[in-house]
């Protein structure tokens, strides 16, 4: 059993299980008995307590954390640095690692994906801010709380001491997926590398993939030094153009032409969320200096060659990596000269522009002869088109212009209606109602136990559901209870009562107390007719009317009619003493 577990730090912290443990430190979940509350302690492993350099990081790196304070940043609340005993003492999160809720989803939704890289890019804008870089932002380093909160830990507490030789081994593999270029060669890294790893992350989400893989450490390294990762459209073609340019603009192997802060990268994050359909033209970043605002008045220790990758043993420039990223270097300055020229040849050229007006944002999003352009949109409103339907456009169709140049869409945005219960009003009013709204109906009748005649049964859409102006309606209206095919009984000359009773046993209704008739061939109280005739074909449900004798003219009767609790004997005396 873990030696700390069962154990309270300092009369306060009672440690109650171990919930990680890292290359340098354990990280338990704990009790606060003064502030009531739960807590994560980080513990040093004793075997680094007693080397100078460790914990000068370990205390170095408290102290720089310490200064954050931000809702995706893991809080610290307290540290002690004593000659056997060194922790950190933080905010407990109660969710899971965005890795494990990748390895759950696969592949997550854009719109979900950039919601969690908005997060991460604010707390790193709040800690480049303060003069801190993570170094290691990656999946395992990501919470995910449950109500969809993200919180960034591990700035940089497992770090390794320049004294020990580094290398590259397989168990960084976790961690050499994320790291910047620089980072691979040895070299000094900024805000800019945290950047890089943001992009390779947000590239995971989305495609459900790494974009460099190999079977060791050393051979993705040098992969992020001279690869070039497939486009994220080619392998999710649900992904938003102007998110993959997100993308491949934070993944650039040169520092400066990334996004110079992580402000500059959540600012068109949060325009891609807005306006899926929107580009960007990336050209004006290229050669920015960028860096960060380091305070250079902190009393924090800082220094940049101590904040290595936490998981990685990195050679301090080894002369075959100083190689490679000399090789590196020459094929970039070679492919920039082609693509150089390449440009300049092309921003000659120009061509008519296409006729957009008409079509649907995703009708130009979906067709590949107009994959390159770099469109604008503007919503608006305008009568006669579709919601999301281009009513113009700048320029007009068929002006000449070069392939550099921006093409405005001018779309039609209708606010969406929310559709009432129209359930058990009548049709009429239901109907009303809707074109009222702007909307087209469609009636379908269908039988219903319960609905009344001429009633509505539902709509498609359903209630609560919404729809855009013109969209048609659809309302299933009831035509009562399913009626079937029966043959009528042939009751004439029948009682009255039995036949009564006859019809209804088979479903029908029966009209028969105003049928009243003098009729000598039959005897009183006999029926005469019917209506429908006996053996015929009628629905369930329909009416049969039914003529009754009330015997000879001649032979009136003081009841013409009998009540109906007299028997039929009753009746036929009283007709026999009046004759």
């Amino acid at each position: 059993m873990d030696r700390f577990i069962g154990k309270r730090l300092d009369g306060r912290y009672e440690i109650n299980e171990l919930v990680g443990a890292g290359g340098m430190a354990s990280v338990y979940k704990a009790y606060d008995i003064i502030d009531e509350r739960v807590v994560a302690i980080k513990i040093l492993k004793e075997e680094f307590v007693a080397n100078d350099e460790f914990r000068r990081r370990f205390k170095n790196e408290s102290k720089a954390i310490a200064v954050l304070s931000h809702p995706n940043i893991v809080r610290v609340f307290d540290v002690s640095f004593g000659d056997v005993l060194q922790y950190i003492v933080m905010e407990y999160c109660d969710g899971i690692t965005l890795k494990d809720y990748l390895k759950q989803k696969s592949v997550i939704d854009w719109e979900e994906a950039a919601y969690f890289t908005v997060q991460v890019l604010k707390a790193l804008e709040h800690a480049h801010e303060k003069g801190i870089v993570h170094r290691d932002i990656k999946p395992q380093n990501i919470i995910l709380l449950k109500d969809g909160t993200i919180k960034v830990t591990d700035f940089g507490i497992a770090r390794f001491s320049r004294s020990e030789q580094r290398t590259i081994t397989d168990k960084a593999i976790g961690s050499v997926h994320y790291i910047s270029p620089e980072q691979a060669r040895g070299d000094n890294t900024d805000g800019k590398s945290d950047i890089y790893s943001v992009g390779v992350m947000l590239y995971e989400m989305t495609t459900g993939r790494l974009p460099f893989q190999a079977d060791s450490a050393v051979s993705v390294a040098i992969m992020q030094l001279q690869n070039e990762p497939e486009k994220p459209t080619e392998i999710n073609s649900s992904i938003p153009k102007g998110l993959e340019q997100i993308i491949l603009l934070a993944m650039q192997k040169e520092a400066c032409d990334r996004y110079p802060t992580a402000f500059d990268m959540l600012k068109d994050i949060e325009e891609i969320r807005r306006n899926p359909y929107v580009t960007f033209d990336h050209n004006y970043r290229i050669n920015y200096s960028g860096g960060m605002n380091v305070n250079p008045n902190s009393d924090i220790e800082y220094n940049v060659n101590d904040y290595q990758d936490s998981d990685i043993d990195m050679p301090k420039k080894s002369n075959t990596v100083k190689v490679l990223a000399i090789i590196a270097a020459l094929f970039v300055l070679a492919m920039g000269g082609l693509l150089f020229y390449f440009l300049n040849d092309s921003t000659d050229k120009t061509f008519n522009c296409p006729d957009f007006i008409g079509k649907t944002l995703e009708e130009i999003q979906s067709d590949s002869k107009y994959e390159g352009y770099q469109f604008s949109v503007e919503y608006g409103k305008q009568e006669g088109y579709k919601n999301n339907e281009v009513y113009n456009q700048k320029p007009s169709a068929g002006t000449k212009m070069k392939s550099t140049s921006k093409i405005v869409l001018l779309v039609n945005k209708i606010d969406p209606i929310k559709l009432s219960d129209y359930k058990k009003m009548s049709y009429d009013e239901a109907k009303s109602a809707l074109e009222e709204l702007g909307l087209k109906v469609k009636k379908v009748t269908k039988n219903d136990d319960d609905i009344a005649e001429n009633c509505v049964i539902k709509s498609s859409p359903a209630a609560n559901k919404t729809v855009n102006k013109g969209d048609t309606v659809t309302l299933y209206v009831s035509i009562g209870p399913e009626k079937f095919q029966e043959t009528v009984p042939d009751v004439t000359g029948l009682y009255y009562k039995d036949a009564v009773s006859t019809l209804r046993n088979k479903g029908f209704e029966v009209d028969y107390e105003n049928n009243w008739t003098y009729d000598s061939s039959f005897s009183y109280g006999y029926v005469i007719s019917q209506s429908p005739t006996g053996n015929s074909n009628a629905s369930s449900g329909d009416t049969v009317k039914i003529y009754i004798s009330k015997g000879s003219y001649t032979t009136k009767a003081k009841t013409t009619k009998p009540v109906e609790s007299q028997s039929a004997e009753v009746s036929q005396t009283v007709e026999n003493s009046e004759e």
